[in-house]
């Protein structure tokens, strides 16, 4: 489909951001909404499309919640344990998680209008669950949900995608793939973005515009800007989304409008991913199924057969996105996750099931270091010894506490550290003796999902804001990734989808004023 010569609004970039960017401008007025791509339709969805679909959204317990899910019975719905996610729950979590750093506007807007942004979504057609495989453990027949991550869309980012391209046709967007945004013209009298340069099946066009809205992503999948912002050795890191967000849109911001940058630009979300995946792109059939988030469960090691995280420091929600970082810094960039037999049961199938992952079995501990050797293990003496001093460990804190009881849904409490026995680095929750095979180990390395660094905005609009003048931009507005302020070294699992959308609708909503009142 060739651009068209003008438009009312035009949004770059086709994920969870700028679809409901796209269709919140259709709704606030905008009479010719236009979304771009420089992907191919067959890549539709950016890293959207590889995420689990979760939105992290305030609620008041399972009450406030059924109304949006399509996944639950009143049988199940009796078993269910689920308590509210407040405000100030939130307003805790991102605080804690993100250092003290999350710019508090962004993060005040974030955590107000994510209940109501999510029901928006639900009205546009986008279908929720709750989130029974990534988010509830069965403890003692109740279905406990944790971490205050509890909803997510059917069939995870496809779906999410499914449901997006779906609700953006409903509302008559015009949405063009292979159209890539060059260039950013504005007028040299008022500074305003009047019209966009797009290259499309090879052909340059201009397309005059009354508002730009820039939802293009991160740099993620761009090893030489990783390795510029990040640090060494990022460019080694495995790309877990899709291969078309390589900063391109960030850098034609800066150099078209000066403008300004936010938030933490060596700092990402980066996971636990499949050692044997694809390095430079995800792999849309697999998906978000290369994450190996089972570690609270059991223990991980470097190739020195050394431990170096708490795998136990906080619930998985909190703790996937910088884990990634902390195994690309191990050395050969490479980690093992080693479970015994009463928790291997616990992983969930789409991470860790045969057909997914290569798993290696054992039936002893010194067998499965023998076998680990041939994925790189290189001090197999110190992994035997590191897992029977752990063992010591765990023991010696159960018999001074006998009352504890092993609860992956809470923080339980179960650690390595008593009186008696206290290991270097220890496991502050869910440790529970390696002990009883047969053992199962998968390797992994670091998955990069997406950056942090982005561009300043005013928090009420989106819209995006002048190194040079310290003012906004006219017409122009900056969503998903590219939003800068809200993510410092780690954030909230399932915060990014719910940012997206809280930002998206608003830059949608402001964008569809911003033309109404020029055209007056």
């Amino acid at each position: 489909m060739a651009p068209p010569q003008r438009c009312d609004v035009l949004v770059a970039g086709s994920g969870n951001a700028g679809f409901s960017a796209a269709v919140a401008a259709k709704q606030a007025g905008a009479k010719h909404v236009v979304l771009i791509d420089k992907c191919p339709e067959e890549w539709a969805g950016g890293n959207t499309y590889f995420t689990a679909g979760a939105y992290r959204t305030v609620h008041g317990g399972i009450s406030d919640l059924l109304p949006l899910v399509n996944n639950v019975d009143d049988a199940t719905a009796k078993r269910i344990d689920l308590e509210p996610y407040t405000n100030d729950d939130f307003s805790k979590d991102m605080k804690r998680v993100c250092s003290g750093r999350s710019d508090p506007r962004l993060s005040k807007i974030l955590i107000e209008e994510s209940n109501a942004t999510v029901k928006w979504l639900k009205s546009n057609g986008i279908q929720f669950q709750l989130s029974f495989n990534r988010q509830a453990y069965e403890v003692d027949g109740r279905l406990k949900f944790w971490g205050g991550l509890h909803i997510k869309t059917e069939d995870g980012g496809k779906g999410l995608i499914e449901d997006h391209k779906a609700a953006a046709k409903n509302h008559g967007v015009e949405v063009i793939y292979s159209a890539a945004l060059k260039r950013l013209i504005p007028d040299s009298q008022t500074g305003a973005v009047t019209s966009v340069e797009v290259q499309s099946n090879g052909r340059e066009a201009v397309i005059e515009t009354g508002a730009v809205i820039l939802a293009a992503g991160g740099f993620e999948s761009n090893p030489r800007m990783r390795s510029q912002y990040l640090g060494p050795g990022w460019d080694l890191a495995k790309v877990r989304g899709t291969p078309h967000n390589t900063g391109d849109v960030l850098e034609t911001a800066i150099r078209d409008l000066s403008a300004a940058q936010a938030g933490n630009w060596s700092g990402c979300h980066s996971v636990a991913w499949d050692a044997n995946a694809p390095s430079d792109t995800g792999d849309r059939e697999a998906s978000n199924e290369f994450t190996k988030s089972g570690y609270p469960l059991g223990l991980m090691f470097n190739i020195l057969g050394q431990r170096f995280v708490d795998e136990g420091i906080d619930l998985r929600n909190y703790t996937y996105a910088k884990f990634g970082r902390a195994i690309l810094a191990q050395p050969g960039h490479v980690a093992y996750q080693v479970w015994d037999s009463q928790t291997s049961s616990w992983l969930r199938s789409e991470e860790y099931r045969p057909e997914r992952v290569e798993r290696i079995s054992a039936d002893s501990i010194e067998e499965l270091a023998e076998k680990l050797t041939a994925y790189g293990l290189e001090n197999k003496d110190a992994f035997v010894r590191n897992i029977k001093e752990y063992n010591d460990a765990v023991y010696a804190f159960q018999k001074e506490n006998p009352d504890k009881k092993w609860d992956p849904a809470v923080r339980d409490g179960m650690s390595t550290q008593s009186s008696t026995t206290r290991l270097p680095l220890g496991k502050t929750n869910w440790a529970l003796p390696l002990d009883k095979g047969p053992f199962l180990a998968v390797a992994v390395t670091c998955g990069i999902t997406f950056t942090f660094g982005g561009l300043k905005v005013n928090p009420e609009t989106a819209q995006v804001i002048s190194s040079a003048t310290g003012k906004e931009v006219p017409g122009v507005y900056a969503v998903g990734e590219m939003l800068g302020g809200l993510f410092y070294e780690n954030y909230p699992g399932g915060s990014g989808l719910t940012s997206g959308a809280v930002f998206g609708r608003r830059a949608g909503t402001a964008a569809a004023k911003a033309v109404a009142g020029a055209t007056r």
